[in-house]
């Protein structure tokens, strides 16, 4: 069996930042859900995107939940939310006891189509807004914050998969009221598990900070006048997210320099197509990943690299399609229905070398000899 190829898998620092950061909080036992480490990774991130203030939660899912509850949203409201994303995007909105109503994508972006959220305002009147910024390619933010703001609509966006992406020079998960962040195991960098809430509002992230560690009021016995949550990030956890932001730009050199070369070596395959780039869109290529036009399907492909001990997969299958959300109202003209009908997500792991590059690139284009 050949050396396995994962498709995105945890990649620590050649220079053990991490250890550092993680020894310190042994030698101090700080061995919790809050210390130096906590604090200082929600400065130091909130920092990096240029943003004001943070609060290091257990998973990006947590926090977008804690976006949804400070931004207001409770039962029998409703939420916009893409219908091309991960699961843990709308999973909150049920949380809180909120309807979701999906918003198809656009083919320039793949993400949130402004034409059918401007539809979806005309139907509908929505407590937030969440925009996703999938792969690591950013939305069109301009319209959106446009219209958002036109309707008066707290918007959260959920960077989870773009961190360090940056739209007209400013970071992804700074222009909506809150942003998040992910550091799950097969993100740019990673924490094991872990997500971050960003905004510029010190007192709605402060309750955050609250709510998530059990809304423990300030009295001398256990009291709790609000309901809480175990959301906090760990200090060890803490310490990996410190070490490994040290590395985020080399590890986004490195997801372009993949991208480039899925592109440059398929170029001649017309029936491949690359997902949108846009001028505006510097992304952190957190996915490659392709649309295919002709007889080969993507299951070939996935299945071609799987015999080979290479892993990839289909592109997010949109959420009005899922099980348990099909009831939810979708607004749009199937455009995230085709993308996830004809997408593949190729092998982008940061620890790859060329000749792993080649080897993906060669199954690959035996399927059109």
């Amino acid at each position: 069996m050949s050396e396995k190829i994962y498709l995105a898998s945890p990649h620590m620092s050649d220079e053990g930042y991490e250890m550092k950061y993680i020894q310190e909080a042994f030698d101090t036992n700080w061995i919790a859900p809050l210390g130096k480490n906590v604090d200082e990774f929600e400065n130091e991130l909130a920092a990096k995107v240029g943003s004001k203030y943070a609060a290091a939660l257990s998973s990006g899912t947590a926090a977008i939940h804690m976006a949804l509850k400070a931004a207001g949203v409770d039962k029998g409201d409703i939420v916009f939310c893409p219908t091309l994303t991960f699961s843990a995007t709308a999973n909150p909105i049920i949380y809180q006891g909120a309807t979701p109503v999906f918003i198809d994508s656009d083919s320039e972006t793949w993400n949130m189509s402004p034409v059918a959220l401007e539809k979806a305002f005309e139907k509908y009147k929505p407590k937030a807004v969440i925009v996703v910024h999938l792969y690591g390619l950013s939305a069109d933010m301009d319209k959106i914050c446009k219209i958002c703001e036109k309707h008066n609509v707290t918007l959260i966006e959920d960077a989870a998969e773009s961190l360090g992406t940056t739209y007209k020079g400013k970071y992804t998960g700074t222009f909506g009221k809150y942003g998040i962040f992910s550091f799950n195991g097969n993100k740019i960098i990673t924490t094991s598990g872990g997500g971050m809430l960003v905004s510029n509002d010190e007192e709605r992230i402060s309750k955050v900070r609250f709510w998530a560690t059990q809304s423990r009021d300030k009295a001398r016995h256990y009291q709790h006048s609000e309901l809480g949550y175990n959301y906090r990030m760990s200090n060890i956890v803490a310490g990996i997210g410190r070490g490994q932001l040290k590395v985020l730009d080399k590890r986004i050199e490195q997801k372009k320099h993949i991208f480039e070369f899925y592109k440059n070596e398929l170029k001649n395959i017309e029936d491949i197509e690359f997902m949108p780039v846009n001028g505006w869109n510097k992304p952190n290529y957190w996915l490659s990943c392709i649309t295919l036009n002709g007889n080969i399907r993507p299951i070939d492909v996935m299945e071609a690299l799987e015999k080979d001990n290479i892993e990839s997969r289909p592109i997010w299958k949109p959420m009005h399609m899922q099980p348990f959300f099909e009831k939810y109202d979708i607004i749009g003209s199937g455009v995230s229905e085709k993308i996830f009908e004809n997408g593949v997500c190729l092998p982008s792991d940061t620890k790859m070398k060329d000749e792993d590059l080649y080897r993906i690139n060669c199954i690959i284009k035996g399927l059109w000899n």
